[in-house]
């Protein structure tokens, strides 16, 4: 046999070799199906997918992370984040369950606040405070999507304009919310907003999170480390008072890895005043540094971990105190007392009130951008 035929009949075996032992195939990728429709419209259900069985959906109704799967230490999947089967549930009663939120996340004290001499009037929706952009915030629009395949990863990017005057706030604010999902099992929101007019801007993402399966069980058995020296004390109506409080001696104390329920119920009148903890953590930031590593969440039975760094200061957590088992969610579960938590990156709440505060506003010409990312492993 001759050096041409010997070589042909080496590749041939070589490329059967191949057919038969890479049988598997790409799972990285992005799909699209009808959720629902309202107003005439529809509402989209994306779901992205990466090649280590983690699954991301998301609709374009309030950019809602309906769920979020991942296997945990022996490979099961689990949903792990909180929500419904239904558009009907999540217009009917939604504590933001896997929300976009804006235009200004978290609390504004009694839906006022002064920019450049001029005094805004926002709707106080909660108690006498404007929380999370108002009546009808980012959470309740519909945005328009846009899928992004990339070599190693699944985007949506999202796109909604906020107009002058809607919900109070001025400006015409182009906003862009873009969720990846890598196949390093990283989860990324990346923000970009621009305005023809003076305003005050402050998104975040509202998933609640329970690594042992959503309607499961309880939160408190989950371990959290918060990369926080700080925190932000609140009044009875959970506005921050300006203080920036050490957590020294404090059950707000989570620089060392700590179990949620060790302290929850202490004696101590910030966790009464919320009902648990509710509050804005002061990030270690560093000048040198773009994102920071802001907090890690561990739940020891399903052995699933979470590390999260971002870029902006301040991160809310939310331990779920306002859950009462009266929703039922899409495993047909009630959502008892603390059975979900929310880490909520973020500037901090009341800033355009708050000079001492880090600036929340956003003038013609800059451009908002800011990024939060989730890193999930087993341990």
């Amino acid at each position: 046999m001759n050096f041409l035929k010997k070589t042909s009949l080496l590749i041939l075996i070589i490329l059967f070799y191949m057919s038969c032992t890479n049988t598997s195939e790409s799972k990285m990728g992005i799909s699209k199906e009808k959720f629902a429709e309202l107003d005439g419209k529809t509402v989209d259900i994306y779901t992205l997918t990466n090649n280590n069985n983690f699954e991301l959906k998301v609709i374009t109704y309030g950019g809602i992370v309906t769920s979020f799967k991942m296997p945990d230490r022996e490979g099961k999947l689990n949903d792990v984040v909180l929500g419904y089967n239904s558009l009907d549930d999540y217009i009917k009663e939604n504590p933001y369950f896997g929300s976009t939120i804006g235009r200004y996340g978290n609390r504004i004290a009694n839906g006022k606040f002064t920019l450049d001499g001029r005094e805004y009037t926002l709707a106080q929706n909660n108690g006498p405070n404007s929380l999370h952009g108002g009546v009808k915030g980012f959470d309740k629009v519909i945005w328009e999507a846009t899928p992004v395949t990339g070599k190693d990863s699944v985007s949506l990017k999202l796109h909604y304009l906020a107009k002058d005057g809607e919900e109070g706030f001025p400006g015409n604010l182009d906003a862009t919310v873009t969720y990846t999902l890598t196949d390093k099992n990283t989860f990324r929101i990346d923000y970009h907003a621009t305005t023809d007019k003076a305003t005050v801007v402050n998104l975040t993402h509202h998933a609640y999170w329970n690594f042992a399966g959503e309607g499961n069980r309880n939160i408190l058995d989950h371990e959290l480390m918060l990369n926080a020296d700080a925190y932000t004390p609140v009044d009875s109506t959970l506005i921050p008072t300006g203080e920036i409080a050490t957590v020294e001696g404090t059950p707000m104390d989570f620089r060392t890895t700590t179990a949620i329920g060790a302290r929850i119920n202490d004696n101590f009148q910030q966790l009464k005043f919320a009902g648990g903890y509710d509050h804005n953590w002061v990030l270690n930031t560093s000048p040198d540094e773009k994102f920071t590593k802001a907090a890690t969440l561990y739940e020891p039975t399903s052995g699933r971990f979470m590390e999260i760094t971002t870029s902006e200061p301040g991160i809310q957590f939310y331990s779920g105190n306002f859950l009462d088992g009266s929703l039922v969610g899409k495993s047909g579960k009630p959502y008892e007392f603390r059975t979900g938590l929310c880490l909520e990156t973020q500037h901090f709440p009341d800033s355009p009130n708050k000079e001492n505060f880090p600036s929340v506003v956003l003038r013609p010409g800059e451009t908002y951008k800011t990024t939060t990312i989730h890193a999930f492993s087993i341990k």
